[in-house]
């Protein structure tokens, strides 16, 4: 495990690189913890990194921008880790194409983001070398993933720490991620439960209908019952089913 700053420029973002084992190059997962925009979700972040050691496959935990900063800081803090990875892809024993997002809550959102992105999702200047690497993962994971910023379904409060309490409709509607699903969107994994009180799990169900709308490869899994944030879901012998299913995922697409 070793932890790196994302930009040159500023501590403040880093990368925690935890290697798979044996010998490269292996399948690699940039793994964004949840909490609102608020906080990371320490429970979503390493555990998460060592489960996917165990399957196989690298993992980088991002440290990304929350509140007060607002979007896009979140987002290009994301595009900027796929990019370092891919940038040090040699070195870190990792294959520049297998680099998928793996995002809890809030953290599913910044995934899912970065998944449906088409612009070059870069900041202002000075760039560098790792910025000239994709920034597109070649898979997501999204863990009762906060996916709608509008209607009854949003969580205001990831809206709010991401966007300020005044931001216009249009502006929440554009990064709602049913709104941003293209037939280029990469494959996805999904799963929340039926109950969630914190995020409804109508934010799972209307981007599921969504890649459906648009031939997206994906697979939802939804449990009865299960609290928000349950992350690994290690004590819910349900729920906890999700990494096993998750696992087979990513090898059915070759992680």
């Amino acid at each position: 495990m070793s932890e790196h700053p994302l930009w040159p420029t500023t501590g403040e973002v880093t990368i925690t690189a935890f290697p798979a084992p044996g010998g490269g190059p292996a399948p690699a997962v940039v793994v964004l913890p949840g909490g609102a925009y608020h906080h990371l979700a320490d429970h979503e972040g390493a555990p998460v990194a060592r489960w996917l050691n165990s399957l196989g496959v690298a993992a980088f935990v991002l440290r990304y921008r929350i509140a007060p900063h607002r979007h896009p800081l979140p987002l290009l803090d994301a595009a900027r880790a796929v990019r370092w990875v891919r940038h040090h892809a040699e070195g870190a024993g990792v294959d520049p194409a297998r680099v998928g997002v793996l995002g809890f809550s809030a953290g599913g959102h910044l995934a899912g983001l970065l998944a449906t992105g088409t612009g070059p999702m870069l900041a202002e200047g000075p760039h560098d070398a790792v910025d000239e690497a994709d920034p597109r993962p070649g898979l997501a994971v999204l863990c009762y993933p906060v996916t709608t910023l509008t209607g009854p379904a949003a969580h205001r409060g990831s809206a709010e720490n991401l966007l300020g309490a005044d931001a216009p409709e249009s502006v929440r509607e554009e990064l709602s991620l049913a709104n941003r699903v293209t037939g280029d969107t990469p494959p996805v994994f999904l799963w929340h439960t039926a109950d969630d009180e914190s995020v409804p799990v109508e934010n799972t169900l209307s981007l599921s209908q969504a890649l459906a709308r648009h031939g997206v490869a994906q697979e939802v899994h939804v449990y009865p019952s299960g609290r928000h944030g349950l992350g690994l879901a290690e004590e819910d012998p349900v729920v906890g089913d999700w990494t096993a299913r998750c696992a087979a995922f990513l090898r059915g697409r070759g992680w």
